[in-house]
């Protein structure tokens, strides 16, 4: 195993996936372990090796930890993930929590100078995909609003946004796709 084959695997991986340090690090040290448990060979060895890589990859932009964070949240504040979910995500990609955290200002931010809320378009958006409050069929909806408010509760939206959000008008709803 040489350099230059694991900087071929760096470039594969990021050719086909959006990637922080942590993630690409943990590639090549996965790569690397599987490698070395084949052949007898101590992982550690590798380890500067892997370094460099990482840090020639971040060096010349193919990694972007910012630019990870905010595409990364934007597509989860997309499919309705909550400030809480959105941040337990990226920190478990290796995301820096002060990242995370600028990221979600940021994010507040824009959503004011528009005039919206990110956390309730989350939280619309989570439930149109999960069909929940406003957007199930007619008839159910009471039946299950205690359900609908804890789906949400676990999602991570606060109980108050839950309960505004499943007790919603369906007319008044933008979107209503029945």
């Amino acid at each position: 195993m040489t350099a230059t084959y694991l900087e071929r695997v760096a470039l594969h991986y990021l050719e086909r996936y959006s990637a922080s340090v942590a993630m690409l690090r943990q590639v090549l040290e996965r790569r690397v372990a599987k490698r070395c448990r084949l052949r007898d060979e101590d992982p550690a060895a590798f380890a500067e090796t892997i370094a460099t890589i990482v840090e020639r990859a971040r060096s010349s932009g193919l990694v972007d930890d910012a630019r990870f964070t905010a595409a990364r949240a934007a597509t989860l504040r997309r499919r309705g993930t909550s400030a809480r979910g959105l941040s337990a995500k990226l920190a478990a990609k290796g995301v820096d929590r002060t990242l995370i955290a600028e990221t979600l200002e940021t994010e507040r931010d824009k959503a004011e100078e528009e005039g919206t809320d990110a956390e309730e378009a989350a939280a619309r958006a989570y439930a149109r995909r999960r069909r929940l409050g406003p957007f199930r069929r007619p008839g159910t909806r009471a039946a299950h609003r205690d359900k609908d408010i804890a789906a949400m509760a676990r999602a991570g939206f606060s109980y108050g946004l839950a309960k505004t959000t499943i007790d919603a008008d369906p007319d008044e709803e933008d979107g209503l796709d029945r």
